[in-house]
């Protein structure tokens, strides 16, 4: 007797074109939802963790701390309604929107009440409170950009089918143009998580905080490459390097979790930085005649 495979199960048999069941359509958005509920949870922690910098700063910290969790597990859910909805053949439209109206909340809000109230609030600079002032004011203006880049960069995904990258890279890949959102929103979660999620007070990180802020909204309206990993099929088999790297990477997240994930994320927004800078380093050498020719003319 011939076993039925999950795939077929989610088949309306009803349907002439083997469409799949409405209930099947259902499960993308389950995590789409968690995606939200996540960055709901979080801007609401964020908001905790401010009040109780005024009556209790020794409990502010896990409040920030809870925040970044959320906003790192809605990175993990993210990655997984799309992919799901691929894997099902469930892809819509209303996913689709439904997916970026999320994201704007959960990568764009979330992140930015967290980067405000976690790196800039409550940062002092005694005997001179014009200085901080500007500070706080040039934090409402960069945060605000990185809102406004994410939105963009959501609805430029949204628009554009064949992206044109400025450092176009193998065609049997796919990959994102600029850096998506999610990751932008990983990278500050994890910098707040792994800093131990205890407000910045000194205005020397707060600045390099805004640098960051701003580094991350020019690499998400940027056209600079960056892996999809769209590519990759769970359902095939692998091999046994790859096997021990996953494992790997889960030990040392599972034991490690500040420094690895803060790795992690370093790694992915500063592969789009080195691949675009090799680029250009090597445009430029294949330019340059050779020694022997600029003798010779």
């Amino acid at each position: 007797m011939r076993r039925t495979s999950w795939r077929e199960h989610l088949i309306d048999p009803k349907s002439p074109d083997r469409r799949p069941r409405r209930a099947a359509y259902a499960l993308p958005t389950f995590f789409t939802a968690g995606n939200l509920f996540l960055g709901f949870y979080a801007i609401l922690e964020v908001f905790q963790g401010a009040m109780r910098m005024y009556d209790n700063p020794a409990a502010a910290p896990r409040h920030f701390q809870n925040a970044a969790l959320a906003i790192g597990t809605a990175v993990f859910l993210d990655g997984l309604d799309g992919r799901i909805a691929r894997m099902t053949d469930t892809v819509s439209d209303f996913g689709r929107e439904m997916d970026s109206l999320a994201d704007v909340i959960t990568f764009g809000i979330a992140p930015a009440v967290m980067a405000f109230a976690w790196g800039v609030q409550f940062v002092e600079i005694p005997g001179d409170a014009r200085v901080l002032e500007y500070l706080r004011r040039i934090a409402y203006s960069m945060v605000f950009v990185y809102l406004l880049c994410g939105a963009m960069r959501l609805a430029r995904f949204n628009i554009t089918h064949n992206p044109v990258l400025k450092n176009p890279g193998r065609p049997d890949r796919k990959y994102f143009a600029g850096l998506p959102i999610p990751s932008a929103a990983g990278m500050v979660a994890s910098v707040v998580y792994a800093a131990d999620s205890d407000p910045l007070r000194s205005w020397v990180p707060a600045t390099l905080w805004l640098l960051l802020m701003a580094l991350l909204s020019f690499l998400m309206v940027s056209t600079w490459r960056y892996p999809s990993f769209k590519d990759l099929n769970l359902s095939q088999p692998r091999s046994p390097v790859t096997v021990v790297l996953l494992g790997s990477l889960i030990y040392l997240v599972w034991n490690f979790s500040q420094p690895a994930l803060l790795g992690m994320c370093i790694c992915y927004v500063g592969s789009g930085i080195v691949i675009r800078i090799g680029g250009i380093v090597r445009r430029r050498i294949r330019s340059t005649p050779p020694e022997a020719e600029r003798q010779v003319g």
